[in-house]
C-alpha cells in the first residue's frame, strides 16, 4: 500500500524504474535483522499464547528463538489488529503472530517494521502495512489445503504470512531482480528453520495472466491496484473461489472481495463486496503487458 504523497513517484511502470543504482540500493537494504533460529517445527494445531505480552514473548523466544524486542512490537500490533477488527479468525491470528515482519523490511526501516503503514523496500514498491495485510488475508477465509495464488510477491511478507494458513501456495512478482532477492530470502529463512516457507512456489512473470499451469486456485490475493479484475485471474478461480483485489483508478482503489459462483445454468457469476465499507485504500499500481 502507498500513501498519496508517493503516488507521483510510483506511477511509472515499475520495470522502467529499474536502474543500476536502484537495484544496488535495494539489495543493500535487504534486512537480516534478528538472525532467528526456529528449532521447533510448529504444526497448525500449535499456537502461541495471546493472553499476555510476556507469555507470548517467552513462548516465541523458546520455540522460535526470535528477538524479544521485535516480538514485543509484534504483540502490541496484534492487539491493535484485533481492536480494529482487521483480524478475527483464530488461524489468521496465529498466522500473523508467527510471521517475523522484521525479516522482510529493509535495514533502513528495521525499527519501523511494525508501524501501521506501508514501508519502502526499493524498486519503487512497498511492503503493505500489517493492518491491510491482515484484513485482506482474513477476508479470503483460507483453510489448510486451499490452493492460493498471490499476485505481487514484493517483500515476501504476504506469502510468508499465507504459508501459516495453507501448504499450497504460488506467488508471482513482475520485477525479476526483486523476485530473485525475495526467493533468496525465503531460502535463507528455510535454512534457518522456517520450514513453512518451503511451500511457497515463486516465479517472475506478469501476474495479470495468473499461473495457468498451477490453476485452478481456491483463493487469489492481489497486492497491487488495478482498474478492473483481470479476466485470467477469474478464469483460474475454482467455483466458489474467492479473490481479494484493490480495484479503482490510481490512488483511489477499493479493496474488493470477489466470489465466483456457478449458477444453475452453468454460467459463472461474480459477487462483489468492499472489505473496507467504501474507504479508499491506495496501492502500488499493477504493471505489465496488459497496459500496452
Amino acid at each position: 500500500m502507498v500513501g498519496r504523497a508517493a503516488l507521483a513517484s510510483i506511477a511509472m511502470n515499475r520495470r522502467d524504474f529499474l536502474s543500476g543504482v536502484a537495484i544496488a540500493a535495494a539489495f543493500a537494504g535487504a534486512a537480516s535483522p534478528a538472525r532467528a533460529e526456529a528449532p521447533t517445527p510448529l504444526g497448525p494445531e500449535i499456537s502461541p499464547p495471546t493472553n499476555s505480552r510476556g507469555a507470548f514473548v517467552a513462548w516465541m523466544r523458546e520455540k522460535r528463538g526470535e528477538d524479544a524486542g521485535f516480538l514485543g512490537q509484534r504483540y502490541d500490533r496484534f492487539l491493535q489488529l484485533v481492536a480494529h477488527q482487521d483480524v478475527w479468525d483464530a488461524a489468521d491470528k496465529r498466522a500473523y503472530l508467527l510471521t517475523p515482519r522484521e525479516e522482510f523490511v529493509t535495514t533502513e526501516n528495521l525499527s519501523r517494521a511494525y508501524e501501521w503503514h506501508h514501508l519502502d523496500i526499493g524498486f519503487g514498491v512497498t511492503i503493505t502495512g500489517p493492518h491491510t495485510v491482515a484484513r485482506m488475508t482474513n477476508a479470503l477465509g483460507i483453510k489448510l489445503g486451499d490452493k492460493v495464488l498471490e499476485i505481487g510477491t514484493g517483500s515476501g511478507y504476504q506469502s510468508a504470512y499465507l504459508s501459516n494458513l495453507t501448504d499450497k501456495l504460488w506467488s508471482i512478482e513482475i520485477i525479476p531482480a526483486l523476485a530473485r532477492r525475495t526467493r533468496a530470502l525465503y531460502d535463507s529463512l528455510i535454512a534457518r528453520g522456517y520450514r513453512e516457507y518451503g511451500v511457497i512456489n515463486t516465479r517472475s512473470a506478469d501476474g495479470y495472466y495468473g499461473w495457468e499451469e498451477a490453476a485452478p486456485f481456491d483463493k487469489i490475493i492481489v497486492t497491487c491496484g488495478i482498474d478492473h479484475i483481470p479476466p485470467a485471474l477469474l478464469q483460474q478461480l475454482t467455483p466458489d473461489g474467492v479473490m481479494v483485489i484493490p480495484v479503482g483508478p490510481p490512488g483511489a482503489q477499493h479493496v474488493i472481495k470477489a466470489v465466483k459462483q456457478t449458477g444453475a445454468d452453468g454460467a459463472a457469476r461474480v459477487t462483489r463486496s468492499d472489505i473496507y465499507g467504501g474507504a479508499i485504500i491506495p496501492f502500488v499500481p499493477f504493471t505489465g503487458g496488459h497496459q500496452m
